[in-house]
């Protein structure tokens, strides 16, 4: 007789952080924006939005303390077996459903884009190898993306390697060595960055190490501050604390990024999760956090495929300013509209489906 309780219904006795849900829709928002806006200035020192990717470390950073809130105390009880079930249910309907379009956009693509070189072969092995999350960086012309059908995926993939870590190492250790291992892990991402020039990297096959030295720390560090009970009461709101985190994305790209990014990464976001955590939301924001919350995965991973279709626009049409502002703010106002969709009609019914199945197995 198996004596583990559901993840599902354990976690229902936790109360939701609804201001960190709320910046995570931030950062997913930004990102976006930042995709679109790389396309448009290939040099980044004039990009307005140039540390948009930083998101994806915030991402990481929110992920280290959501999973230790959420199975620190309860993992053992649930088991193993329990918690892997319970994230794949929770992430890869969408990685999956993301490759699809992704796929879609490949093949229909009607500003270019070259299919054809390609047998149906090796669009299936592409395929096969971005839905089960195996880097397979081949595709020349997107840059040997790891994930060339859905490039986002590139962040799931250390994602689950961080689960894996902390399902079977990172529960289990003390503070004292979980600090430890936070210190080393900052002097690799350093290294990293001063290496590089930026945190941009972990995305290509040319800088795939780049990745894990970025949810090495910062999904650590988020587990540091949840254990270490750094949580700042503030009467900061979800506007004030938004606007802090988009300060981060908004900063100059400049030969001193080496320096700058660290200490967003190292320190900043942290500080921001700790103020998060212990900040006051008022009942008028709770709704919008709550939906920020929700819609910020589908977004994240649904909205590279229309990227990849605007970058072939870009390239072959070359728009003027005010035809560009045009096509990238409906291009947002569409790419949220489509994360509501699949959110309401795929993601949670999905999910749904799947916690009901494993409750009766």
């Amino acid at each position: 007789m198996d004596t583990t309780l559901p993840a599902t219904k354990i976690l229902k006795s936790k109360k939701h952080f609804e201001i960190l849900d709320g910046l995570r829709g931030v950062a997913a928002l930004a990102v976006v924006l930042f995709h679109f806006m790389e396309i448009v200035y290939s040099e980044p020192t004039k990009n307005f939005i140039a540390h948009g990717f930083l998101a994806v470390d915030f991402f990481f950073c929110l992920s280290g303390f959501v999973i230790a809130y959420a199975y620190d105390d309860r993992i053992e009880k649930i088991g193993l077996a329990a918690f892997f079930k319970s994230r794949l249910i929770r992430l890869h309907p969408l990685v999956i459903l993301g490759t699809v379009l992704g796929l879609l956009a490949f093949i229909f693509d009607p500003f270019g884009g070259h299919p054809e070189i390609y047998s149906a072969g090796k669009i299936i092995l592409i395929f096969l190898t971005s839905a089960f999350l195996i880097p397979f960086p081949v595709i020349t012309e997107r840059s040997f993306n790891l994930f060339g059908l859905n490039a986002p995926s590139w962040s799931l993939f250390w994602e689950y390697v961080a689960n894996l870590f902390y399902a079977f190492i990172l529960y289990r250790i003390s503070r004292r060595y979980l600090l430890l291992l936070t210190i080393l892990s900052a002097g690799a991402l350093c290294y990293v960055g001063y290496r590089a020039g930026s945190f941009m990297g972990g995305w290509s096959k040319d800088n795939f190490w780049d990745g894990g030295a970025r949810i090495s720390y910062s999904f650590l560090a988020g587990l540091l501050v949840y254990r270490s009970n750094w949580i700042i009461k503030t009467r900061i709101g979800f506007i004030g604390l938004s606007i802090l985190l988009m300060l981060a994305f908004l900063m100059p790209f400049t030969k001193l990024n080496w320096l700058t990014e660290p200490v967003v990464v190292l320190f900043y976001f942290p500080f921001l999760i700790a103020l998060g955590a212990g900040a006051v939301l008022t009942d008028g924001f709770k709704k919008l956090c709550v939906f920020l919350g929700k819609i910020s995965y589908p977004l994240y991973m649904t909205h590279y495929a229309a990227i990849w279709i605007f970058l072939n626009y870009y390239n072959s049409h070359k728009p003027g300013t005010a035809q560009l502002s045009l096509v990238i703010t409906t291009g947002m106002i569409a790419m949220l509209a489509t994360a509501y969709l699949v959110m309401v009609f795929y993601d949670i019914p999905i999910r749904r489906y799947l916690s009901n199945k494993w409750k009766k197995d």
